[in-house]
């Protein structure tokens, strides 16, 4: 391996090789965990910040949005993390040159589809908010406005997280925490002063929001290259190289296809809340936003296994990723039902936070609730997810995605016509969804299809496998 990956600073940055899996995958998982929380609660500034300094339209204005970010959010997360799975086969492989060059190709590769998503969320948002989602009209132009200036930083978006893909394929997961953490003391003091002091409401709210990602996108390229030389590229290294390219979008595409689902599945859901009128659609923005919360140990969990599980197979370990999707299920189903307790609780209070109007809070505190008690069958099998990408299997998991997301909109526009569901339906629509993805999350899994093709071979002949894929 790299003379820059030395023993002592594998095990300093949190790599899953060595040890007991659940305390390798607990260590790894805190810092995402802490990093995603970060990204959330500056995501979550501006909704507090817009409901409380501006009005409540102009926050469900930021909220209709979610879905076209959580589209292009789907682009940036899926084909980084593609990359990073790549990085992680290597790193356990320890093939330097290969990783070297791979992780070269990459961020080339995400900085230019940032720079083409820019221009294209720029070209179709008022057509996708007015048309497709059926944005209430006096919230329409704070819509548009908003969502338009946040696009302007869609290619730092995609810079950090190829970025923190790589890091997490290397072992380290700590240094993304570091980089979100500046990232939310930025957008929070600039939301204030956008949204509070100049008063530029919603466009304010998504200005705080580009700044503080270029912050994150610069402060991570310059950790990387500082901290691992073998990531300290020459001006004649920086090479963009098909092959690589075709390895990370071939690896990439089943993530960023199952996130696109959900954001895809989340037009039709944000269009049926957008029909029961303003006030389901202010209940809705802030619901989702706990919801968001309570997922993260699932989330973390999920991003944590699928390093672990390329790193163990590129070292040869597939009965260690077994083991260590079993302690990760139990996990992921211990903290969610702590979490979704506190919400079940504290519905009330938490919904107050965000100056809803009487209409909304009633609303909204009813689809916390809810929420809280159907959350643990989401934790029960999205952390195997991960697993699936991680051992090249991401296609499992956009099946996965999509049959959840096609259930929870299937329902949503057909059980709102019994009486006993009407608009309940927006809240209760998790459980049929949730529930078959758990279902055919662990059937796939106990079917063992996902470790095939690593135990077809003598394990041996599977690092030369790894190698020829990326050489050719």
């Amino acid at each position: 391996m790299d003379k820059s990956f030395t023993k002592n600073e594998k095990n300093g940055n949190g790599v899953l090789l060595d040890g007991a899996p659940w305390k390798g995958i607990l260590k790894f998982a805190l810092p995402v965990f802490l990093g995603l929380l970060l990204q959330q609660l500056y995501n979550t500034a501006d909704t507090v910040i817009v409901g409380n300094f501006e009005s409540e339209d102009a926050m469900s204005a930021v909220g209709a949005t979610a879905v076209l970010t959580m589209a292009f959010l789907a682009f940036a997360n899926g084909f980084s993390a593609g990359a990073g799975v790549i990085v992680a086969h290597l790193f356990g492989a320890e093939k330097e040159s290969e990783l070297r060059r791979n992780a070269c190709t990459s961020i080339l590769l995400m900085i230019g589809m940032g720079v083409v998503c820019t221009g294209i969320a720029l070209a179709i948002n008022k057509l996708m908010l007015k048309y497709v989602l059926n944005t209430p009209t006096d919230l329409l132009e704070m819509a548009v406005v908003y969502f338009r200036v946040y696009a302007l930083g869609l290619v730092f978006q995609f810079g950090y997280n190829i970025v923190a893909a790589v890091l997490r394929g290397v072992g380290d997961s700590k240094a993304t925490m570091y980089f979100l953490l500046i990232a939310a003391f930025i957008n929070v003091g600039l939301d204030i002063l956008f949204v509070a002091v100049l008063r530029l409401g919603a466009m304010g709210a998504a200005l705080a929001t580009d700044i503080s990602q270029a912050a994150c996108c610069i402060a991570g390229f310059i950790y990387m290259v500082k901290r691992y030389p073998i990531f300290r590229w020459k001006p004649k290294e920086l090479t963009f190289e098909w092959k690589f390219a075709r390895n990370a979008l071939k690896m990439g595409f089943p993530m960023a296809l199952q996130q696109f689902i959900v954001a895809v599945g989340f037009v039709f859901l944000q269009r049926a809340v957008n029909g029961y009128g303003k006030y389901m659609t202010a209940s809705f923005t802030v619901a989702m936003r706990v919801e968001t919360y309570i997922q993260l140990p699932a989330s973390s969990l999920q991003v944590t296994q699928a390093t672990y599980t390329g790193q163990n197979l590129g070292a040869e370990n597939i009965d260690r990723v077994s083991s260590g999707a079993k302690q990760t299920f139990l996990m992921s189903e211990a903290v969610t039902v702590v979490l979704s307790a506190v919400v079940f609780v504290l519905a009330a209070q938490i919904a107050s936070l965000f100056n809803l109007t009487d209409e909304a809070m009633v609303y909204c505190v009813t689809h916390l609730r809810t929420t809280a008690i159907l959350l643990p069958l989401l934790a029960s099998y999205f952390p195997i997810l991960g697993l699936f990408q991680g051992a090249d299997n991401g296609f499992k998991a956009t099946i996965v995605a999509t049959t959840a997301l096609f259930v929870r909109a299937l329902t949503t526009y057909t059980l709102c016509y019994l009486p006993i569901m009407g608009y309940r339906i927006i809240w209760w629509n998790t459980a049929f969804g949730w529930g078959i993805g758990m279902i055919l999350t662990w059937s796939m899994y106990f079917h063992g299809g996902w470790k095939k093709k690593w135990i077809t071979k003598p394990m041996t002949e599977k690092s030369v496998e790894v190698q020829n894929e990326i050489d050719t």
